[in-house]
């Protein structure tokens, strides 16, 4: 499993820095509206696919030459509609922390028993692969506690996202928030919120274990989702391994 690599820090993360990043984000808004042509547009699928698949399999770090070996474009084909690897890698994180976001949310419409949600997200969200695509910033566990007191975070409460204001302090350290947050903040916040409140409701039924927290479901889903060359092969481990993490999650009686 790869979920961080030296390629993803935590500026580019957010937004690309020097002239890939006002001007970059330009380009990105503007590729995503802007018509594309029957071949273009079939491109662009085929790139997305391949950067899920390759980054997936390899983890950020992979070279964007992969995504177009993968693709069967020509490597310009790519940087023509990602100016930067950063753009690309920061395209499919947003997508894939939108998924997680939905998948959460059905859960909570559509189960009413806080046990029955919380294992149906972390089922459908193993499934879908997702967590091998998470992004770095969200699975910074126990990270913050080994930084000095202050260093790099704002007081709770202040300068903070209104998503952020209502999760633990212990789980707003994920977000490794900042005085000013960015705009990409809100995906990752909004994710956190929600799986919190699938959290919350199993806690409070006295179903989950009392100690754990949303940076552990996350963990459950990144490493439930192994990449096996075999389709099969793949789908019967992340089931197994996710049985046995999900009893590990359920509290015990006294």
């Amino acid at each position: 499993m790869h979920i961080q690599d030296s390629h993803w820090s935590a500026a580019s993360a957010v937004a690309p820095a020097g002239p890939v990043g006002a001007a970059g984000n330009a380009r990105e808004d503007s590729a995503r509206t802007a018509p594309l042509r029957v071949d273009a547009q079939r491109n662009l699928e085929h790139v997305l696919r391949a950067a899920r698949e390759v980054f997936g399999e390899l983890g950020y770090g992979a070279p964007m030459e992969d995504v177009a070996r993968r693709a069967r474009v020509g490597v310009g084909t790519v940087y023509r509609r990602f100016p930067s690897k950063d753009v690309l890698v920061r395209r499919i994180a947003e997508e894939e922390t939108s998924r997680l976001t939905d998948q959460a949310r059905a859960a909570l419409g559509q189960e009413d028993e806080p046990w029955s949600a919380l294992s149906r997200f972390l089922r459908t969200s193993v499934a879908s692969g997702a967590g091998r695509l998470l992004p770095p910033q969200v699975l910074r566990v126990g990270v913050a506690d080994e930084e000095p007191e202050g260093a790099g975070t704002a007081p709770v409460g202040e300068a903070l996202l209104p998503q952020q204001r209502s999760l633990p302090a212990a789980e707003l350290r994920l977000v490794g928030q900042r005085s000013a947050p960015e705009p990409d903040d809100v995906g990752t916040a909004t994710l956190l919120e929600v799986v919190g409140q699938l959290v919350e409701r199993a806690r409070a039924a006295g179903e989950l274990r009392p100690d754990v927290t949303v940076s552990d479901v996350l963990l459950v889903i990144a490493t439930a989702a192994p990449s096996l060359p075999d389709a099969a092969q793949q789908a019967a481990a992340s089931a197994r391994l996710l049985d046995i993490l999900l009893e590990g999650l359920r509290s015990r009686p006294m």
